[in-house]
C-alpha cells in the first residue's frame, strides 16, 4: 500500500514592512526642528518654568515675610504727608529722598531714599499712614522687596549677571517656535479640531498615548506661551534692543513726561545756590492734592525734585486691570499741573508691551493672572516631561524597532530638498529672524548647517 506523501505546510509570508512615508522637505525641516530643539532646548525651557513658577507666588511670599511693613490697620484719619516723611528721616537720616508711595486703607507709605552705596537698590521706609509710626525699612529694587528681587534675578539671568541672561533669552526665543511648530505637526496628523484639543485616548500605552497627551496640553496653552515667549523678549539682552530700536524707528515709545520744557517752580530763585537747594518734602501734601484732583486716585508715586526749580512728577503705579499709569508734572507753588502724559495717549504698541509686560509678571489681572501663569508653568512641565517620555520610548533598542513602531525618520538633511522658491523665500527669512533675535539665528543656522553636513556624510557612506 502506497503511502501517500504528508502535505507540506506552507509558512506565511511575514507581513511586509510598512513602507516609510516620504516626509517632504518642509516635514522633514519641521519634524526635525521640532524634536532637536525640544531637546536641546528644553532644559532651558525647565528653568525658566520653574523659575518663573517660584516668582508667580511673590506677592503672597511679601506678604508673609513682610506684611508688618506692608499693611496696617485700616484708620478712619491720615497723617499729613509731610509729617510722614519726617518720620521716615528721623529713621533713616542718611541718603537723598527721591520718592514717597503715599499709603492708604491698609497700605503703608513707602518713603524712597537713595544712597551711592546701593547702586541700582534704594532703602524704602514703611510707616504707618494712620498712626504715623515708622514700621521699619528694606532694601528694595524699584520697590520690589528683598525675596521678590532675588526671584526675579533668579528668573532672569540665574543670578550671573548679563551672562546668565543668555540662557533666559535663548528660551525664549525658541518657545514661540517650538510652540507653533507642534501645533502645525499635530494638526497635519489630527485633521479635525476635537482631534487637535483632546489626546488620542483609544491609544494603548506607548509613545502614541504619550503623543496624544504631550500635542493636546501644548495645544491648550499654546497661546499663554505665544505670549510669554513675546513679552519676555522684549526685555530680553539683544532681542529686547533689536525691539527698542524699532520702537524708536517707528516712534512707539512711551512719551517721557516733558519736565524739562515746563516753566520753573514758581518763587523759585535762580541762580547757583538757590538752583542747588533740595526740593521742600513739606510741598509732598500739596502736590498729593492736586494730582488728586486731576484724576489720579489710584496707587501714585511721587519722585522729588533735585532741585526746587524743578516741579514734582507724580506717576500712576496701579498695574492691575484697568491699569491707572497716568503722570504730571505738579508746580507746588502754584498748585497747577504744568505737564501731563495720560496712559491713553500712548502709541498702542507701547501700550501692548506694558500690558504684556505686567501680564508676564503676574500682577496685571492679579490672582488670576498668577494662577494662569502657574498653570502654563505647569503645562509647559508636563509637555517637556512628555517629549522626553517620548524620545526615550521611540529608543532604537531592537534593530527594527525604529521602523516598526514609528517608521523612518526623516534623513538628515532633508531640508535641502526644499523647492527652490522656498529656499529663496526661507533665506531671507531666516537673516531677518536672527538678525530680530540673534541667539536664534545663531543656533538656528548652526543646526541647518550641522544637519546638512552629518546627513551628507552618512549619504555618501551608504552610497
Amino acid at each position: 500500500m502506497a503511502v501517500s506523501p504528508s502535505p507540506q505546510l506552507e509558512l506565511a509570508d511575514p507581513p511586509a514592512a510598512r513602507p516609510a512615508r516620504r516626509a517632504s522637505g518642509f516635514s522633514a525641516l519641521l519634524l526635525r526642528l521640532h524634536f532637536y530643539t525640544g531637546i536641546l532646548i528644553a532644559p532651558f525651557l525647565v528653568v525658566a518654568a520653574v523659575t518663573g513658577l517660584l516668582y508667580t507666588v511673590t506677592p503672597q511670599l511679601d506678604q508673609m515675610l513682610y506684611g508688618d511693613k506692608l499693611t496696617v490697620t485700616a484708620g478712619d484719619a491720615t497723617i499729613p504727608l509731610a509729617d510722614q516723611i519726617a518720620t521716615a528721616r528721623a529713621a533713616h537720616p542718611a541718603g537723598t529722598l527721591t520718592a514717597v508711595q503715599p499709603g492708604s486703607g491698609t497700605d503703608s507709605t513707602r518713603v524712597v531714599f537713595s544712597l551711592p552705596e546701593l547702586g541700582e537698590k534704594q532703602h524704602t521706609v514703611y510707616v504707618d499712614p494712620h498712626t504715623g509710626t515708622a514700621l521699619g525699612q528694606l532694601t528694595t529694587w524699584y520697590g520690589s522687596t528683598p525675596v521678590t528681587t532675588w526671584l526675579d534675578d533668579l528668573h532672569r539671568n540665574l543670578h550671573l549677571g548679563e551672562a546668565g541672561r543668555h540662557y533666559s533669552e535663548l528660551a525664549a526665543s525658541w518657545l514661540w517656535v517650538l510652540a507653533l511648530g507642534g501645533l502645525i505637526l499635530w494638526w497635519r496628523r489630527r485633521r479635525s479640531l476635537r482631534g487637535v484639543l483632546t489626546p488620542d485616548l483609544a491609544a494603548k500605552k506607548g509613545v502614541r498615548r504619550t503623543r496624544g497627551w504631550h500635542a493636546a496640553t501644548g495645544v491648550w496653552i499654546s497661546v499663554g506661551l505665544l505670549v510669554l515667549s513675546a513679552t519676555g523678549l522684549t526685555w530680553s539682552r539683544y532681542a529686547g534692543g533689536n525691539f527698542t530700536t524699532a520702537l524708536d524707528s517707528l516712534d512707539a515709545h512711551a512719551p517721557a513726561l516733558d519736565v524739562a520744557a515746563a516753566p520753573a517752580v514758581s518763587g523759585a530763585h535762580h541762580g547757583g545756590s538757590a538752583a542747588a537747594a533740595l526740593a521742600d518734602p513739606a510741598q509732598a501734601d500739596t502736590v498729593l492734592r492736586v494730582a488728586r484732583d486731576n484724576g489720579l486716585t489710584g496707587a501714585v508715586e511721587l519722585t522729588v525734585p533735585e532741585t526746587a526749580t524743578a516741579p514734582w512728577t507724580v506717576a500712576g503705579i496701579d498695574t492691575v486691570w484697568p491699569v491707572g499709569l497716568d503722570r504730571i508734572a505738579v508746580d507746588p507753588a502754584s498748585a497747577t499741573v504744568v505737564a501731563r502724559n495720560d496712559f491713553a495717549d500712548w502709541p498702542v504698541l507701547a501700550q501692548l508691551s506694558k500690558l504684556g509686560v505686567q501680564a508676564h509678571m503676574g500682577v496685571l489681572f492679579g490672582v488670576v493672572n498668577q494662577v494662569l501663569l502657574a498653570a502654563l508653568a505647569v503645562g509647559l512641565l508636563c509637555v517637556i516631561l512628555w517629549g522626553y517620555r517620548m524620545w526615550w520610548q521611540r529608543r532604537p533598542t531592537r534593530a527594527d524597532r525604529r521602523r516598526a513602531v514609528t517608521g523612518a525618520p526623516p534623513a538628515r538633511g532633508g531640508w535641502l530638498g526644499l523647492p527652490a522658491w522656498a529656499i529663496a523665500v526661507g533665506v531671507p527669512v531666516v537673516f531677518a529672524v536672527g538678525w530680530a533675535m540673534p541667539l536664534l539665528g545663531v543656533t538656528l543656522v548652526a543646526f541647518l548647517l550641522v544637519d546638512a553636513v552629518v546627513g551628507g556624510v552618512r549619504g555618501s557612506r551608504t552610497s
